[in-house]
């Protein structure tokens, strides 16, 4: 399973953007952890994670975006996920972490 992960800071609106492609799972659920640690280190701002690439994730991949809005929270600012696909939208639905990390565009 492959993972590419795009990160930009806005200047504009003062926030990272994340673009998360293929699959995330406990093999490379790892990359995007230290992939937001490193940008959230470069720049604490907000993080809004792109999902519109993504095609699958798992529990640790689920973990691992708790685990930064943890951090983040802590620091008071936010992460948020936008565009999930429909079976990714479901799963966060089943969690409630769609209640806490869906933007609306």
């Amino acid at each position: 399973m492959t993972l590419k992960i795009e990160s930009i800071f806005n200047e504009k609106s003062n926030r990272w953007i994340v673009q998360i492609i293929g699959e995330m799972d406990v093999l490379t659920s790892k990359e995007l952890r230290e992939e937001l640690i490193r940008i959230f280190n470069e720049k604490q701002e907000n993080i809004i994670l792109d999902l519109q690439g993504l095609n699958y994730i798992d529990s640790t991949g689920l973990g691992v975006i708790i685990g930064a809005y943890g951090r983040l929270k802590e620091k008071e600012k936010e992460i948020s996920i936008i565009n999930p696909k429909q079976n990714i939208l479901k799963l966060l639905t089943i969690t409630g972490l769609d209640k806490i990390l869906i933007k609306q565009n």
